[in-house]
């Protein structure tokens, strides 16, 4: 499992740590992890003796971290230029050292001539807001030939915490971070950012405390929460899960939350909607019923919402589920139509999956306040509706309204921008939650297994709804297998 942690915490773990060490050991096992990984990149694309690289050098440790790196490439062989870009506050053991490898201090861009690598140590974790003028204006410089960047710990100009992006900044091919993974790395839109992660071992493990801010489940997390049937196994015990979807309009959406329902897992799938013949004709083992809900027979779960349309008969099905005493998952036009307060007050759980601009709606602000900020948002709807909830989006978050780590999806693909993607993910993840996981879990697994599943169905071509419903038993094969 990847964690991460803000800034704060990571300070004083680091704070910590260099108490029991001797002083600049901990830079220097930052810097060794570096330079390896700039080695690494060297060789793929040639080698790294005679390879020409360039340090853009910021205050303090950040920088003080690239130029101890670019004394040991330097010692291997490579001829390593620095450009500082405040000499005044540069790292005075690091530039010792820099220059005791016969390393090579630069005044600006201008006359480089063609680089093998940059190295972005402009900022560190502690820095707020885009890039200076000059910094922008060196950045662009150096990398216009699309020449490799690595960034140290996170890339210059983003927002460590929130992932937020406020300005220009560094977009790296691939970032070498220290002793834990920081938010930014992993949420959007600074993750878009960081390309490749690499995360070096500098022995801050112990001083770091529980639980983390953020993490993302890996294989293994996942395979381990997958409900497996047991020889004891009927349909009733693996999860019955009724489906509230389609309309007259919108009749697909029935069909595919019914087939992320079924190729999901569930032991049966009872569906509620106008939407009955087509989802009887696609799926025979379906058990359809005219309504209203809680007429319907028993169910471990519910999933309302896709394609419901409007009108009172939908805004009135929402309301009948809400009322049932097992977890709901609520998503698109149910998002619409729901009573907060009724969601408030409900014991039993209930888990939200807006895109950025249903976000936007719940929480009453901009759709683009919500795409910039989306750590932030996911925790305030979280929060303000006492629901577990998944936001959509280029990086999907899984927050509850406790304090538990929020959870980022690592599988998400732009193939699932496809109209219908997210009725599967509802009825996928609606079966989980039928099945007994926990809400936060069937949410992170249902979002893991959909990003699998688009990798199948696209292979590599463009991918339908039906086409991620389709790959999702794979994405299950895969995950069980490791």
């Amino acid at each position: 499992m990847r964690r991460a942690y803000s800034v704060e915490t990571v300070r004083a773990a680091e704070a910590a740590l260099m108490q029991r060490l001797p002083e600049g050991a901990l830079m220097q096992r930052a810097a060794a992890g570096l330079a390896a990984a700039c080695g690494d990149l060297l060789r793929r694309n040639g080698r790294v003796y005679g390879s020409r690289v360039l340090l853009l050098v910021g205050s303090g440790d950040n920088g003080g971290d690239a130029l101890h790196a670019g004394a040991r490439l330097a010692r291997r062989g490579a001829g390593v230029r620095a450009l500082l870009l405040a000499p005044d506050r540069a790292h005075p053991g690091g530039l010792a050292a820099f220059r005791a490898a016969g390393g090579q201090v630069v005044d600006g861009p201008d006359g480089l001539g063609a680089l093998d690598l940059v190295v972005d140590g402009i900022t560190g974790i502690g820095g707020r807001g885009g890039l200076r003028e000059d910094a922008t204006e060196v950045v662009h410089a150096v990398t216009r030939d699309r020449t490799p960047v690595i960034s140290v710990d996170l890339p210059s100009g983003v927002e460590a915490d929130t992932g937020e992006v406020h300005g220009e900044a560094v977009r790296a091919d691939a970032t070498v971070t220290f002793g834990t993974y920081k938010p930014g790395l992993l949420v959007d839109p600074a993750a878009e950012h960081a390309g490749a992660l690499r995360l070096v071992d500098i022995g801050l493990g112990p001083e770091l405390p529980e639980p983390p801010d953020l993490e993302a489940l890996q294989y293994a997390d996942v395979a381990a929460l997958l409900p497996v049937p047991g020889a004891e196994s009927d349909k009733y015990r693996r999860g019955v899960v009724g489906v509230v979807a389609g309309s007259e309009r919108y009749p697909g959406a029935a069909v595919l939350a019914v087939a992320g329902a079924l190729r999901g897992g569930a032991g049966a799938v009872r569906y509620v909607g106008p939407g009955a013949d087509a989802v009887i004709a696609r799926f025979p083992e379906t058990l359809v019923h005219a309504g209203p809900p809680s007429k319907a027979g028993r169910v471990q779960a519910w999933v309302v919402g896709p394609g419901l349309g409007d009108g009172r008969a939908a805004e009135a099905a929402v309301a009948d589920v809400l009322a049932a005493d097992v977890p709901v998952l609520v998503d698109a036009d149910g998002l619409r139509l729901l009573d907060a307060g009724t969601v408030r007050t409900r014991t039993a759980p209930t888990v939200l999956t807006p895109h950025a601009g249903e976000a936007a709606v719940l929480l009453g602000t901009a759709r683009e306040e919500v795409e910039s900020g989306r750590l932030t948002a996911v925790r305030e709807l979280a929060a303000r509706y006492r629901a577990t909830v998944l936001l959509k989006g280029s990086t999907t978050l899984i927050a509850e309204a406790r304090d538990t780590p929020v959870r980022v999806n690592p599988t998400g693909t732009s193939w699932l921008a496809t109209a219908g993607s997210g009725d599967v993910l509802s009825g996928l993840t609606g079966s989980l939650l039928a099945a007994g996981l926990a809400p936060r879990d069937a949410a992170s697994v249902g979002a893991y297994l959909h990003g699998l599943a688009a990798r199948h169905g696209s292979g590599g071509a463009p991918v339908s709804a039906q086409d991620v419903a389709d790959g999702i038993p794979a994405a299950w094969r895969d995950v069980r297998a490791g």
